[in-house]
């Protein structure tokens, strides 16, 4: 039996402090109270990445982004017409409540013995040349860098695993032998890994055309070179929420003008911005892919994934958006080589596949 108890939040509670509550209870949801239990609303992750995406900010009470009208069943109900309703309805938690709409009681999905493990594929992007990390990626791939006390590549596969998540294939080109010599199946890491061997540049998209069967349930693909904390469960369970075809994880990112920012209403002169900072979504190299989205990507071409997004979205396909709010971080160059080990310690070295 769950805590939940320890997922009540009141209606004024901020975005940010909900946040830490739903992470630090590992149950990804929390339930909006008054001061008799009385329930008001819920919370997913989800909940709280749609905010961030409208513009929220972490300071706004959490009725801002709370589902006021979740599905709840009552105390007459048995634990069998629970479970038949967090089935028909595809939910993770379902809240029990009295005649006086007050909570009693919480059951989760993952209670049903009938819940299946997380069996998606990841397809991890390992074949850059990475030449801007020369001279340190002459003779191996930059995947395979070590950061921390390990290689990037090692770190990014505990991550997934950490979530149940243990079916890799690794998309290979650039010192390709580096890599499989290192990982082979996989079993030494309790993983099972096999490759794709580019004998050419195809693309983050293109490389997918490569696979000798089509899958059958939403995978991930992954840049080989990027250290994040993102919680996998979660982003298969926000594509899942929002039936996307395809969905994108998002980085805002800031930056700031160095001058003056002028605004004008024709000749008239209305305003002067001095060095304002803007801030802007930007792709996070991490996407969920449904099944479909396979008979959009041309065989043996070049094709890159923001070129599969721009197709997807000219065709008017449901493509969702997924912010990035857990630590993320892209090792492009050297200065971001450099801050990846310093930040190591702080971040990883919490989970280990051996």
């Amino acid at each position: 039996m769950k805590n939940w108890r320890s997922i009540l939040v009141n209606e004024n509670t901020t975005l940010l402090e909900t946040m830490k509550i739903i992470d630090e209870s590992s149950l990804q949801f929390a339930v909006v109270v008054d001061e008799v239990n009385y329930l008001l609303g819920t919370v997913t992750d989800g909940d709280i990445r749609r905010g961030i995406l409208r513009g929220e900010g972490l300071d706004v009470p959490i009725k801002k982004v709370m589902n006021p009208s979740p599905i709840t069943a009552c105390i007459a109900n048995t634990y069998s017409d629970c479970l038949n309703v967090l089935r028909k309805y595809k939910l993770k938690q379902l809240p029990i409540v009295d005649m006086d709409n007050r909570i009693i009681d919480i059951i989760f999905a993952d209670e049903d013995s009938t819940t299946k493990n997380n069996e998606n594929t990841v397809i991890l992007m390992a074949g850059g040349l990475g030449t801007r990390l020369r001279p340190l990626t002459e003779n191996i791939p930059k995947p395979m860098l070590n950061v921390g006390n390990k290689p990037i590549l090692e770190t990014i596969i505990e991550g997934f695993k950490q979530y149940g998540f243990t079916n890799f294939i690794l998309s290979v080109n650039y010192k390709k032998e580096v890599i499989q010599d290192y990982f082979q199946d996989g079993s030494a890491f309790g993983v099972s890994i096999s490759y794709i061997e580019e004998d050419k540049r195809m693309g983050t998209a293109g490389a997918l055309s490569l696979l000798k069967k089509k899958p059958t349930s939403p995978i991930f693909v992954m840049n080989g070179d990027l250290l994040t904390q993102v919680n996998f469960e979660q982003l298969l369970h926000f594509h899942e929420d929002t039936d996307a075809l395809a969905t994108m994880c998002v980085r805002e990112y800031e930056y700031q003008i160095p001058y003056g920012v002028i605004e004008t209403d024709g000749q008239q002169l209305v305003s002067i911005k001095e060095k304002p900072k803007q801030r802007s979504f930007v792709n996070a190299g991490i996407y969920v892919l449904s099944p479909e989205v396979f008979d959009y990507i041309p065989p043996d071409e070049f094709y890159d994934m923001p070129d599969l997004f721009k197709q997807l979205m000219d065709e008017q396909k449901h493509v969702s958006a997924f912010p990035i709010r857990e630590y993320w971080l892209d090792i492009g160059r050297m200065a971001d080589f450099e801050r990846a080990d310093d930040e190591y310690g702080s971040h990883f070295n919490k989970v280990d596949c051996k």
